[in-house]
């Protein structure tokens, strides 16, 4: 089933009892954000703030916060079903080398087969705002975390277009609110729209820009997936097939932008590539750290168009597993199918929450040959926003990769480290803190297959049991430590000194208690060692691969041994380091004592 606006997407919810109306005040500085991550945290329904202190508008967050409600939104049984779904409208055909592979392109023409339907006016038009009138201060906009620089719009669809080419592109990215007709704009400098900005500059123009909030949840999810460079295909044509009919437009009425018809909000205005950028942060980011501040371009809103009695679509990202893991999920599931054109002994493929996307992928292949292990690493290094890959790991064992634990279990049984690892350079994600330079690094593959005769013979190791604190060495710098079975030694310290984390992991190799160990890391005193889920994303965030990870012999074999501590200046690190995003106790009480008449909710019995 298509919804064709966000309305009618929140009455299945309520119907489904997936969504929960909230009647009492709850303020849009930090309360809301509060009571949503811990919603989405515990699998509860998606929220709708109904009363929110000195705004005019209610709040909806937590829409896509499930597998469930993220494969409903886009209107199939299951997130699986899309991958099938693709799978046969490209009746793929993963041999006969590149003649094979180019038969299968012709039938790409039916992604383009729903493109959009223009209208004349829409919903979205029924209340405007000019001049004067404009006041983002009216709406919800929530500040999300204590340490934030101001409220930010987190779910926006943000419209430009090429001022050569006419190429329209929509894209979700963040908008820090600086008045009550300014934002900051976050266009990264491998964004659409920061080409579009940079086009206008070169030909002295202005850029005008349009910001759709709400409306077809698929064209929400469609500005954030990763679509290829194909002529034709854009996010309004992927939310023509993915909801099985054309996406509605209007004209714009004060810039020459196509807008969403069935939007609950747009803002309309424009960019001056002239003006000087603006600090923008800090901002608590999907990593689970700020985003420090930065210089980004302004936002300059003319108009606002609206629905008559709008609602304003939210999210929330920080610590996982948070909402936009299932976002990532569906463009993981949509886009295996084209992953598998090109690298057909693709079995399946996952990104962990953990690995907040850009950090970990976990690759299961059919293996037929040495080497094909880093042939696949390599190659999807190669494929548009996985060149941000920090760590990749490769089995051809019978595993599923959702299973990330087993996973895990299942590459160091078969990984020497050292003999059966990679590391290589490349770009990195710009919002990665412990890169050796802004947006470079480092990346990390491991061979967990099976090996054959020319890769070397299959180790004989004998992974350890678990071993709580108490079976574990005593050492002045290390405040906790657990090791879990299956190769695993997590050790936090409270970094004071330089070289401290990579000392600690060298000292525990040697030790005896590190027999049938893999890995051993070392991380900040914020992370619960006996938590593996806390221990690697707090790891994968704090590593540059190539520096931070050794490779040590010890009497019972090679370890990887991961320094995923804090870096400090001492070390050669010349960035400030992030702090991890964590609510004020002031807060987390307010939210306590409200707790008790949301907590019947929490598994979807909403009614």
């Amino acid at each position: 089933m298509a919804y064709p606006d966000l309305r009618s997407f929140i009455a299945e919810l309520q119907r489904r009892g997936e969504l929960l109306r909230v009647t009492e005040p709850v303020s849009h500085e930090l309360e809301i954000t509060e009571i949503a991550d811990r919603m989405v945290k515990q699998g509860g329904p998606a929220l709708l703030f109904e009363n929110i202190p000195g705004k005019e508008f209610p709040l909806v967050i937590g829409l896509y916060g499930t597998r469930e409600r993220m494969a409903l939104a886009l209107g199939t049984p299951s997130l699986d079903a899309i991958a099938d779904r693709i799978r046969g409208l490209l009746e793929v055909k993963v041999g006969g080398g590149l003649i094979g592979l180019a038969s299968n392109f012709p039938k790409l023409k039916e992604l383009t087969a729903l493109p959009p339907k223009r209208v004349r006016g829409g919903p979205v038009q029924e209340v405007v705002w000019r001049g004067d009138q404009v006041d983002l201060n009216r709406l919800p906009i929530t500040k999300c975390w204590p340490q934030d620089g101001g409220p930010f719009i987190t779910l926006p669809l943000v419209i430009t277009k090429d001022p050569e080419t006419g190429e329209v592109n929509i894209g979700m990215y963040r908008m820090q609110v600086f008045d009550k007709n300014t934002t900051g704009m976050h266009w990264q400098r491998h964004k659409t729209g920061a080409r579009h900005l940079e086009t206008a500059k070169a030909l002295g123009k202005r850029l005008e820009v349009a910001v759709a909030l709400g409306g077809d949840p698929a064209l929400t999810y469609a500005a954030t997936a990763p679509i290829p460079p194909i002529p034709g295909i854009n996010e309004f044509s992927l939310t023509g097939f993915l909801r099985g009919r054309s996406i509605e437009l209007c004209k714009a009425l004060t810039v020459d932008l196509e807008v969403p018809a069935q939007a609950e909000f747009v803002l309309e205005g424009y960019i001056d590539p002239e003006e000087p950028w603006r600090v923008e942060g800090p901002f608590g980011d999907h990593t689970g750290f700020y985003t420090l501040p930065d210089l980004y371009p302004a936002f300059h809103v003319t108009a606002i168009t609206m629905r008559k009695s709008p609602i304003y679509p939210a999210t929330i990202v920080g610590r996982p597993p948070m909402e936009d893991a299932y976002l990532i999920e569906a463009s993981e599931r949509i886009f295996l199918v084209p992953a598998q054109l090109i690298l057909p002994e693709i079995k399946d493929y996952h990104m962990p929450p953990a690995g907040i996307a850009h950090n970990l992928v976990n690759v299961v292949i059919t293996k037929r040959y040495p080497g094909q292990a880093y042939k696949v690493a390599n190659g999807l290094l190669g494929l548009g926003q996985m060149m941000f890959a920090k760590v990749i790991l490769v089995t051809d064992e019978n595993v599923k990769p959702q299973d990330h634990l087993n996973f895990w279990r299942t590459v160091l049984k078969h990984a020497v480290p050292g003999r059966d690892s990679q590391f290589a350079k490349g770009p990195i994600d710009v919002l990665d803190h412990s890169s050796r330079a802004w947006s470079y690094g480092s990346k990390l593959v491991i061979d967990g297959t099976r090996k054959h005769q020319e890769e070397g013979e299959a180790p004989d190791w004998v992974a350890n049991p678990e071993r709580p604190e108490a079976l574990l060495p005593k050492h002045a710098e290390i405040l906790r430590q657990h090791q879990l079975a299956g190769g695993f030694w997590f050790i936090t310290t409270r970094k004071e000194r330089a070289g401290q984390g990579r000392h600690l992991v060298e000292w525990a190799a040697q030790r005896p208690e590190a027999e049938g160990v893999r890995l051993i890391a070392a991380i900040d005193h914020e992370t619960d060692p006996t938590d593996f889920e806390d221990c690697i994303w707090t790891m994968l965030n704090n590593i540059d691969p190539e520096r931070d990870v050794q490779i040590i012999a010890t009497s019972d074999g090679p370890v990887f041994a991961m320094d995923g501590t804090p870096k400090l200046a001492s070390e050669g690190f010349s960035r400030d380091w992030p702090e991890k995003i964590t609510m004020s106790d002031e807060v987390k009480r307010k939210v306590e004592a409200l707790w008790p008449k949301l907590a019947p909710f929490v598994r979807g019995q909403a009614s």
